[in-house]
């Protein structure tokens, strides 16, 4: 382990975090809200920790691959940490603890609450809560890649790390070249959503609060009823639209850059994606109507809205699903787990290695039936290499461990089980609200703290993926070998 090179490059990602905070600041000085000492506080803290950090010289600054993963582990601890300030400083949130909750639910697009209300907060508050979403969306780390590209050598060992999916491809020869191209994809799409959200009616404002929640697929809302609380059909079809694009894989958008329009449809798991979106949608819209709904396009409406915002793992709602036949909420349950597709903002395991999983399961089954043949999992017409599949079940097995070890721990509290289970769910899949007491209309507030800190490191497993937090307790990683 290289630590002068992992603390250096920590110290210039807290130094970055202090200038995104700078456009909280200033929302909070326009609005001449109470907040503006607990972001000033915040930033001077930041810029002294960071810059003392940045200051130490390594003499190898080669960035080794257990490097890059605790930068990565350690840098979302870090940010989490002291995101939580401006909430705690200004009182906003009392307890640092269900501070430290709404910050590290923000980074890491999750969306899970443990505010009761939250239209009387402070603006600049507001803002910065919802603009963590947007600065994690894309990965804060990636990000930090395209603002300072020379912050090590081999960097994509950090890229890896940090971005969702089985595998991270360069689009471009040069790292920080890539992490440029995907920020400057998701800002363009972004201000699309925001120039569309201010013709339908919405402030500038409410406009940005909710295409950064949209964007980074986490669902804060400066409204208690969430997107619900506008009653457009208009804004409703707008961000349905965004939450399924931001979904998507961004590589796509940089092939349709290039004019290569047929790579959508090429592309296996973008295939499956729309097709889990639309069935889902399907399924949801006849078991909800007339049981719900008097009319077929207001069950339409609502569950393409709620089907996009759960399998996205964004988190906003229109409406109150726990109301909804049991039927729709199993497929709500199943696209929690089921999530987005790898290299886009959205959580859960990924299209593509449910995908790869069902080929692996087909494989055996041929191989039964057919003991002396020959095949290979492929994958856009590809044979998959054993190393990825192993992966794959790896991150299976991590997963599903992670989850149920979760679930006894939070079980402790005695509350029941369909709360439980859904909480663990909806914290390690990023998605925000589950069902019953965590459902759209509540939230997590009555959670002991060890619940909490369980959950909170749920949020952080799935935004990373597993790997890169659990290594952070095996002794050997810490070891002075470098790998």
């Amino acid at each position: 382990m290289n630590f002068k090179t992992v603390f250096r490059s920590l110290g210039i990602v807290l130094i970055c975090e202090a200038v995104f905070m700078l456009p909280s600041l200033i929302v909070a000085m326009i609005y001449r809200g109470h907040d503006i000492a607990s972001f000033l506080i915040t930033i001077l803290i930041l810029l002294l920790v960071g810059l003392a950090m940045a200051r130490i010289r390594p003499s190898d600054k080669h960035l080794y691959t257990r490097d890059g993963f605790a930068i990565v582990g350690l840098g979302w601890l870090l940010i989490s940490f002291f995101g939580a300030f401006p909430f705690f400083i200004s009182q906003s949130i009392p307890s640092f603890m269900d501070a430290f909750f709404e910050s590290i639910s923000g980074f890491t697009t999750t969306g899970a609450s443990i505010l009761k209300e939250i239209e009387s907060l402070p603006k600049g508050i507001l803002f910065w809560r919802s603009f963590t979403h947007w600065i994690g969306g894309m990965g804060v780390l990636v990000l930090t890649l395209a603002i300072l590209p020379s912050v090590g050598a081999r960097t994509l060992h950090i890229m890896r790390a940090e971005s969702p999916g089985p595998t991270t491809e360069k689009l471009v020869p040069r790292m920080g070249q890539t992490a440029k191209i995907l920020y400057g994809i998701y800002f363009m799409i972004t201000a699309v959503e925001v120039v569309l959200l201010l013709t339908a009616g919405l402030s500038f404002y409410d406009a940005l609060i909710h295409a950064f929640g949209t964007a980074g697929t986490g669902g804060f809302s400066n409204k208690n009823a969430s997107v619900g609380a506008y009653h457009s059909v208009y804004v409703d079809a707008i961000i349905t639209f965004f939450m399924f694009a931001f979904g998507v894989n961004f590589a796509l958008y940089y092939q349709l850059l290039k004019g290569n329009v047929k790579a959508f449809w090429k592309d296996e798991e973008f295939r499956f994606y729309l097709g889990a979106f639309s069935v889902s949608i399907l399924l949801v819209t006849l078991n909800i109507f007339r049981n719900i709904y008097p009319t077929f396009g207001e069950a339409l409406r609502f569950a393409a809205f709620q089907v996009s915002s759960i399998m996205t793992t964004t988190g906003y709602a229109t409406t109150d699903f726990n109301l909804w036949p049991q039927f729709s909420k199993m497929i709500l349950i199943v696209l929690m787990f089921l999530g987005a597709s790898a290299g886009s903002t959205g959580g859960g395991m990924k299209g593509i290695r449910i995908l790869l999983l069902f080929k692996m399961i087909k494989k055996e089954v041929v191989k039964l039936i057919h003991p002396h043949s020959v095949s290979s999992v492929r994958m856009g017409g590809k044979a998959v290499n054993q190393e990825t599949l192993s992966g794959v079940m790896a991150f299976f097995y991590m997963y599903i461990f992670v989850f149920v070890f979760s679930v006894l721990v939070v079980s402790l509290d005695g509350y029941d089980m369909v709360t439980t289970v859904s909480a663990v769910i909806a914290t390690i899949g990023n998605i925000g609200p589950g069902l019953e007491m965590v459902g759209p209309t509540g939230n997590y507030a009555a959670f002991s703290v060890l619940s909490k800190i369980v959950l909170s490191i749920c949020m952080v497993v799935g935004r990373l993926e597993v790997f890169p937090v659990l290594l952070l307790f095996a002794p050997s990683f810490w070891k002075r070998v470098n790998i």
